[in-house]
C-alpha cells in the first residue's frame, strides 16, 4: 500500500504486480557460446589490454528495443546502453548495466538490470555484473595498478535494424556533410572520452577482431540464417502466386512481411526491393509504389531479420505469368551462366579459382546462344566478358558475405572455407531497354562442398510459370473496397 496526499485528502494506492511471460535472454545460443566467442578475443588482444564493446542506445520512438549486432555476438544481452569489458590479462568478462527503472517495468514489462547480476551471468556466461555507473572506476583501477595498457574498442560504426556497414558508414557521412548537423559517431565519443579520461591507454581498434570471428559463422548460427532464407524463399514464392498485372509493389511488401512475422522474425533484414519494369534498373529501388505491368519483369528481393540472423535473396519473374520470347531468351541465357557459377563453387578454393572453371562454362553456353537482337548478343558477350577479368584479379570474390547484416563483415578475395556464408547475384542488363535481369541465392560453403540454402525457391522458367497458375494470398485477401 502506497498513501499519497493530495491537499487535506491522503489516498492509498495498492501497487498490484502482475505477472508477465516475457523472454529475457535469446534461447537461440547458449552461454557456452559467448564465452567462447569472449576467449578468442583474449586470444586476439592478449594479456595486457581489455575490449571495451558498446551496447546500442535506447530506440527513438516506438519501437523496440534491438542490440547492435557486435554488442550481441558477444554476450547476447538485449539491454540498452550496457557495455562489456573483456579482460585479457585476468581473461574475465564484466558486464556494465543500467540499474532497475521500476516505473519503466511497470509501463513496458521486465527488462534485465544491474539488480539481475546472478540471472545475467548464468545467461551470457560472464564473471560478473556491475551497473554503469561503475565502469569509469573500473577502468580507472586498471590504469592506476598498471594491469592495462591498451584498450580496444569498435572504430567501425555498429550495425542496428536493417542496417549493413556500409549503410552505417553513409548515415555518418550525412551527418558530417550536413553543415547544420556535424555530430560525431557514438564510436567516435566513446573513443574521445577513454582518450580524454584515460591518457595512460592506448585505444586501439576492435572492429578488425570481431570481423573476424564472425567471417566464420557456427553450426548455431548457420540454423538462424537457414530459417532466414527459408521465410525469405516462402516470401517469394507466394510473391510468385501473388503477382499479377495490377497490383503494386508496396502489396508484394506487405504480403512478405506477414510471412516474416507470422513465423518469428523480428523484423526486415533490409529493406524491400520489389521493382517491377524499368524500376529493377536502380539497384536499391525501394519506394513500392508502381503499379506492374503486363509484358513486364518484377524484381523480387527481400529478406527477414531471424534472431539477429539474415538472408538475402531474389527472384524474377514475369508480371503476366509467363516468360514471352525476349523474356525466355535473356532470362535462359543469364541462368545457364548463373547455374555455371553455382556449379562451380567449391571449399578451400579462392574467388578467382572458381570463377576460372564458371568463365568456361559460360564460353559453352554463349556458343550455343541465338540471339533475336544485336542488342541481346552484346549484352551477353559482355556479361561474360566481366566474369573473364574478374577470374583474372587474384582477389576476385563471387558476391557478398551475409550473417548478422546482409552485406556481412569480413575480408574478400581469400579462400572460402567451411562456416563462410555468402550470396551470389551477378546481373544482365539490357540498358538501352532497361532491363536488368538478377538472381540471387544463399550459399554456405561445408567441409565437402557447399549447400545453396535456398534451392527450394523456384529459378527455372518452367517452374516459375507453374507456381504463378496457383492462387496467391492477395487475390485471398483483396484490397480494401474503399480505397
Amino acid at each position: 500500500m502506497r498513501p499519497i496526499t493530495v491537499g487535506s485528502f491522503v489516498l492509498t494506492l495498492t501497487v498490484v504486480t502482475v505477472a508477465q511471460d516475457i523472454p529475457l535472454f535469446t534461447s537461440d545460443f547458449p552461454a557456452e557460446e559467448f564465452t567462447q566467442r569472449r576467449v578468442r578475443v583474449y586470444d586476439a588482444i592478449g594479456s595486457n589490454a581489455v575490449a571495451l564493446a558498446q551496447g546500442a542506445p535506447n530506440a527513438a520512438g516506438y519501437t523496440r528495443f534491438r542490440q547492435s549486432n557486435e554488442f550481441y555476438y558477444l554476450c547476447g544481452l538485449e539491454v540498452p546502453h550496457a557495455y562489456l569489458l573483456i579482460n585479457g590479462s585476468q581473461r574475465q568478462s564484466t558486464l556494465f548495466v543500467p540499474h532497475r527503472n521500476e516505473a519503466r517495468e511497470r509501463s513496458e514489462g521486465k527488462l534485465l538490470s544491474a539488480e539481475d547480476a546472478d540471472e545475467i551471468k548464468k545467461f551470457t556466461g560472464v564473471d560478473a555484473v556491475f551497473g554503469t555507473d561503475l565502469l569509469g572506476e573500473h577502468l580507472a583501477r586498471m590504469g592506476w595498478t598498471g594491469s592495462v595498457k591498451e584498450v580496444y574498442v569498435a572504430h567501425q560504426p555498429a550495425e542496428g535494424f536493417a542496417m549493413s556497414r556500409d549503410l552505417a558508414v553513409r548515415v555518418m557521412a550525412d551527418h558530417m556533410a550536413d553543415p547544420f548537423d556535424g555530430r560525431p559517431s557514438r564510436e567516435g565519443v566513446l573513443i574521445e572520452k577513454l582518450k580524454e579520461r584515460f591518457p595512460m591507454f592506448s585505444v586501439k581498434d576492435l572492429s578488425p577482431i570481431l570481423d573476424g570471428l564472425r567471417s566464420i559463422k557456427s553450426p548455431r548460427e548457420i540454423v538462424r540464417i537457414k530459417k532466414a532464407t527459408r521465410l525469405s524463399g516462402l516470401a517469394l514464392i507466394e510473391g510468385m502466386r501473388s503477382t499479377e498485372p495490377g497490383i503494386y509493389e508496396h502489396e508484394l511488401d506487405g504480403m512478405a512481411k506477414y510471412i516474416y512475422y507470422r513465423n518469428g522474425a523480428q523484423g526486415e533484414a533490409y529493406y524491400s526491393l520489389i521493382a517491377s519494369g524499368p524500376n529493377a534498373m536502380v539497384g536499391h529501388y525501394n519506394a513500392g509504389k508502381r503499379k506492374m505491368r503486363d509484358g513486364e519483369l518484377l524484381l523480387f528481393d527481400f529478406a527477414p531479420d531471424v534472431g539477429y540472423y539474415m538472408s538475402d535473396l531474389t527472384r524474377m519473374i514475369p508480371v503476366s505469368g509467363t516468360f514471352n520470347a525476349w523474356q525466355r531468351e535473356l532470362y535462359g541465357f543469364y541462368l545457364a551462366c548463373y547455374k555455371s557459377i553455382l556449379g562451380a563453387i567449391r571449399p578451400n578454393l579462392t574467388g578467382q579459382q572458381i570463377l576460372q572453371v564458371a568463365v568456361k562454362d559460360m564460353d559453352k553456353v554463349l556458343a550455343q546462344s541465338k540471339f533475336s537482337k544485336p542488342l541481346y548478343e552484346t549484352a551477353c558477350k559482355t556479361f561474360v566478358e566481366r566474369f573473364r577479368m574478374q577470374s583474372q584479379n587474384p582477389r576476385a570474390s563471387l558476391g557478398h558475405w551475409t550473417g548478422m547484416a546482409t552485406h556481412d563483415v569480413g575480408e574478400y578475395g581469400g579462400v572460402y572455407k567451411p562456416g563462410m556464408v555468402f550470396t551470389i547475384e551477378p546481373a544482365l542488363v539490357v540498358r538501352e531497354e532497361g532491363i536488368n535481369i538478377r538472381l540471387e541465392d544463399l550459399i554456405v560453403i561445408t567441409e565437402t562442398g557447399c549447400e545453396v540454402e535456398s534451392r527450394f525457391v523456384p529459378m527455372e522458367m518452367d517452374a516459375i510459370e507453374k507456381t504463378m497458375k496457383e492462387e496467391g494470398m492477395l487475390q485471398r485477401y483483396p484490397r480494401d473496397a474503399g480505397q
